[in-house]
């Protein structure tokens, strides 16, 4: 507790020094770092121009990228492949230079020095410097900015920072770590001071920003936004990133198009009538049901298939503690062997995806090896009912309890792609006497319904970073409305845990105390595991050509069509036109599918 008081008063003393015009003094004979000799990762066959066409399935519900609302899909185009201080280099995992030229680690393992590429310049042309990453604790820890998760983890993870000058300044953690990881924690976004009336968050932020787009750090910036309809990146002219060696041959297009399609349906038509450049189809019912036909025959519509090596973030059914019989033990263990995940993902998808056994996958030592997912044993599920006082069953084999009451649970998904899913878990928990009452409520509002808590159960899947993540998930202070914590789990236990987890510096230690963990969330049954995907896939017009190996080992996305990441693909705008005329003329091109299988995990 001392150390981190220490922490946040020297931001506060350093913010005050700067207030006044004061600056620390730059330790001398600090190690600075560039990396300049790591592999490039992107193709230089790679050309420029273009208009990249996308779809996404509800329209934001605001541009802001913090507070109420703003957690949804779209955000990843705000966001996702935006320079931060370091990138990472995919392939080798070495940290690369993006806003900071180079940097420098502190003998303390809990600062880190950066020196800022002097070139680097917000979308609206104003310099990146380092009073924008004092602004970020100014920004994040705003009452104004309704953002609970953002201001504990820049309060007590992220303590503080000190300027040097205004391309130079230290970061602190909170905690000591090792080199890699406090890197991870420290590789913070800046925020645009100069963007708000006195350099301050405005008491109206929600609502005065809600449709007016922050600039950014990357090569797009929002351009036309048709409420409802659609959302235009276009292009900064002379984007600063291109200095940087390692940003060359990305980010190629010139403008982006994200046009809202509700049905998935009526999108892959949009599609295949040349409206759309690119679909993402993870979705076996997609990939091997819908993508076929004269166009992918005749070689206008490719389709491509990359394994990587990502992290596997959780996936499962996710059940709310504080919601109507969720709080017994009984019944969380009663469901979980209630739920054929294997037949859905055989029957569903197709065999394509894999069975997850605890809270997320691909973490080398942090897994715990020894839990397994529940096995489907709607006898065993009946066991457990029957503890819990549903001891026998209705005319239609649902199980009641003695005051009559049906053992019915209703289940909320978010897309319309996962009803066949959801439906095999539907008829193969009935085995078991349970009634799993479907609920679609798709796009950014279903989201925002889980935030709240307002779910008695959901099949969801979330996104991971390089080490797995509990805090956001699991700890109690977390356990209020508008978090991620989708459970409402609060248990002093697992908070102490979690914060052992989040300060250890050891790296052995920390991955046994991930192991711990994940063992108490397979013991409360309060995220069942469902699936992992290993992989990215999606159909493409000819003309949108992605590199050599169609991505690298940490490409989620390999045509950026669900989020803004490496920026690898181009558009031949030569093929495009040729592409055109053999649709007029009837001219066939040679049928393409590349899986490529590099990276195959396992």
């Amino acid at each position: 507790m001392r150390q981190f008081w220490m922490a946040s008063l020297l931001a506060v003393i350093t913010v005050l020094c700067q207030g006044k015009g004061l600056t620390a003094e730059l330790p001398s004979g600090l190690n600075w770092i560039s990396n300049p000799e790591q592999p490039l990762f992107a193709d230089s066959r790679a050309k420029a121009g273009g208009t990249y066409r996308l779809h996404i399935s509800s329209f934001p519900l605001t541009l802001r990228t913090i507070g109420p609302d703003s957690n949804g899909s779209f955000r990843a185009f705000l966001l996702d492949g935006n320079p931060a201080l370091l990138q990472q280099q995919p392939n080798t995992r070495q940290f690369l230079p993006a806003i900071a030229k180079e940097w420098a680690f502190g003998d303390d393992h809990k600062t880190l020095y950066f020196r800022i590429d002097e070139s680097a310049r917000w979308t609206d042309g104003e310099p990146i410097t380092s009073r924008d990453f004092a602004f970020v604790f100014d920004y994040m820890r705003s009452e104004h900015a309704k953002a609970p998760w953002y201001k504990d983890y820049f309060t007590n993870k992220v303590a503080g920072i000190t300027v040097y000058d205004n391309y130079t300044f230290a970061l602190h953690s909170a905690d000591q770590l090792a080199d890699d990881e406090l890197i991870m924690r420290l590789n913070i976004m800046p925020k645009p001071a100069h963007f708000y009336p006195g350099g301050q968050l405005p008491k109206d932020f929600i609502r005065r920003y809600n449709w007016k787009a922050e600039p950014t750090t990357g090569p797009y910036k929002v351009g036309k936004i048709r409420k409802g309809r659609a959302v235009h990146l276009v292009k900064v002219d002379n984007w600063w990133g291109y200095t940087n060696r390692y940003y060359q041959h990305r980010y190629n297009v010139d403008k982006i198009i994200i046009k809202v399609i509700r049905d998935t349906d009526i999108a892959l038509k949009y599609f295949e009538r040349g409206k759309l450049d690119a679909y993402y189809m993870v979705f076996p019912s997609l990939w091997h049901n819908k993508a076929k036909g004269p166009l992918y025959d005749k070689g206008y519509i490719q389709k491509s298939w990359f394994y990587n090596q990502s992290p596997q973030g959780a996936a499962g059914v996710w059940l709310n503690l504080q919601a109507p019989l969720m709080d017994n033990a009984n019944i969380r263990q009663g469901i979980a062997h209630s739920l054929n995940v294997g037949k859905m993902i055989d029957v569903a998808l197709r065999g394509d995806y894999a069975h997850q056994q605890s809270f997320g996958s691909g973490y080398g030592d942090y897994d715990n090896p020894d839990i397994k997912a529940k096995k489907f044993d709607p006898a065993l599920a009946a066991e457990y009912f029957e503890k819990a006082g549903f001891d026998r069953l209705d005319s239609d084999g649902t199980r009641i309890n003695t005051k009559g009451e049906r053992l019915a649970i209703t289940l909320t998904y978010l897309s319309k792609m996962h009803t066949a899913r959801v439906v095999v878990l539907k008829e193969e928990a009935k085995k078991a006497g349970l009634d799993l009452e479907l609920k679609l409520v798709d796009g950014a509002t279903g989201f925002k319904s889980l935030l709240e808590k307002k779910h008695q159960a959901a099949f969801l899947g979330m996104g991971t970073s390089a080490l797995p993540v509990y805090w956001q998930y699991f700890h109690s202070s977390n356990a209020h409305p508008q978090t991620n914590n989708f459970t409402n789990y609060a248990n002093p236990e697992m908070d102490k845990l979690i914060e052992a987890f989040d300060t250890e510096f050891d790296v052995s230690k920390k991955a046994e105390i991930s192991r711990q963990i994940q063992q108490k969330i397979a013991d409360c049954n309060c995220v069942i595991p469902t699936y992992s995907v290993p992989f990215s896939r999606g159909s493409h017009w000819r003309y949108v050509k992605l590199p050599q190996g169609l991505g690298t080992a940490l490409s989620r996305d390999i045509l950026d069509a669900s989020k803004m990441e490496f920026g690898l693909f181009w558009i031949d705008l030569d093929e495009k036109r040729a592409t055109k005329e053999a649709l007029d003329d009837d001219k066939s091109f040679e049928p393409v599918t590349l899986i490529d299988k590099r990276f195959v995990q396992g």
